[in-house]
């Protein structure tokens, strides 16, 4: 009997790092579930370019900053699934949905760090909650974590505070979910050239080459450099990988 495709759901992936897992997933033979909060033609356009390389893909709106509108996203999740693949769980969740904020510690608002929490902690947190029975046993969880939860840059004290959380839910949910040989694991992106916070490492030449200087492989990641670490740790051949957190960043602030 053939094997069923395997089936990832990968947050916030209509642009940036979570469109350049879906892709890498894909291209895997991965089926992917895109979602996205404001940006559908986008998401759209990610479904048809997994479409154009032969695999596929659905796109569904969630807000991951607004808990109440999670059971609702689990019911469309279930009726993808089966419309599109005809199963009832999926095998991979790339919790990767993320805003930038920057601001110093000082002049850093009540509002930006409840939305920060919202979005990278309280909605990681219960949108894994309520999709755990929609995961297969022997499934795979990839949080997002940042370089900054480990380089200290000003500018970024709630952001980072907010990835130094995930990175200690991983291993609580690694521990808790072991007895279902679900393997959750973090990945901690260092510095990108994408449009996140504004696209200033991207635009501004200074702070590119700044971060190029402090890089050991001497420049600036881009989004190629992890969607394609995603999709690897994701693989049959990491199965034993759990608990970890991966920085890619090329050696940054060694």
């Amino acid at each position: 009997m053939e094997e069923k495709a395997k089936i990832a759901l990968v947050t916030g992936a209509s642009r940036g790092l979570g469109k350049n897992t879906a892709l890498a997933l894909a291209k895997k033979g991965i089926g992917v579930i895109v979602t996205y909060c404001s940006s559908e033609a986008e998401a759209n356009s990610v479904v048809s370019a997994i479409a154009k390389i032969g695999g596929q893909a659905v796109a569904l709106h969630l807000d991951t900053s607004d808990t109440k509108t999670f059971e609702d996203f689990v019911v469309k999740v279930k009726q993808s699934l089966q419309d599109n693949w005809q199963t009832e769980q999926f095998d991979f969740l790339v919790n990767n949905a993320g805003i930038g904020v920057y601001a110093t510690f000082a002049e850093t608002t009540e509002e930006d760090f409840d939305r920060l929490m919202n979005i990278h902690v309280k909605g990681v947190f219960f949108l894994t909650q309520k999709l755990l029975p929609l995961i297969k046993d022997g499934g795979r969880i990839v949080n997002l974590s940042s370089g900054l939860a480990r380089i200290t840059l000003p500018g970024y004290a709630a952001y980072a505070s907010m990835k130094g959380a995930i990175e200690v839910l991983t291993r609580y949910m690694a521990k808790e979910l072991g007895s279902r040989q679900i393997a959750v694991n973090v990945v901690a992106p260092g510095a990108i050239e994408t449009d996140f916070g504004g696209g200033a490492v991207r635009d501004n030449p200074e702070i590119n080459s700044f971060i190029a200087s402090q890089t050991a492989l001497g420049r600036v990641g881009v989004p190629d450099d992890i969607g394609g670490a995603i999709a690897s740790l994701l693989s049959e051949e990491n199965r034993w990988v759990n608990a970890q957190r991966i920085e890619v960043s090329g050696g940054q602030s060694l």
